[in-house]
């Protein structure tokens, strides 16, 4: 497995002037994000600075084999599913420095 950064962007369905959790279909949002990082696959998430209340942007890292796991994974979003979010940007992404959640990551050292 390996690391990546995964850039994530307010799309087409984003209601403006509202915050992510006044958003459509914020519960089956999170609940899908919460199994995926119960699965180990998001080890990090959050919105990124300035994003409150206006257009969110969300970095993600996630522990996939590939960048195609990815974008599947992440297609049953039920937010990417109804373009309130999207997918802007994969990169891989090594860590160096400090320590994420998942005990896999022992190994990596």
């Amino acid at each position: 497995m390996s690391l990546f950064a995964v850039n994530r962007e307010a799309g087409q369905a984003w209601t403006n002037g509202a915050g992510a959790f006044d958003q459509p279909g914020v519960s089956d949002h999170a609940a899908f994000i919460n199994g995926l990082t119960e699965a180990g696959f998001i080890l990090a998430a959050g919105p990124l600075d300035g994003t409150e209340i206006g257009r969110i942007r969300v970095l993600l890292i996630a522990d996939a084999d590939n960048e195609n796991e990815i974008v599947q994974r992440l297609d049953d979003d039920p937010w990417e599913l109804t373009d309130r979010i999207t997918t802007t940007r994969i990169e891989p992404w090594t860590l160096f420095v400090g320590a994420l959640s998942r005990p896999a990551l022992e190994h990596r050292v």
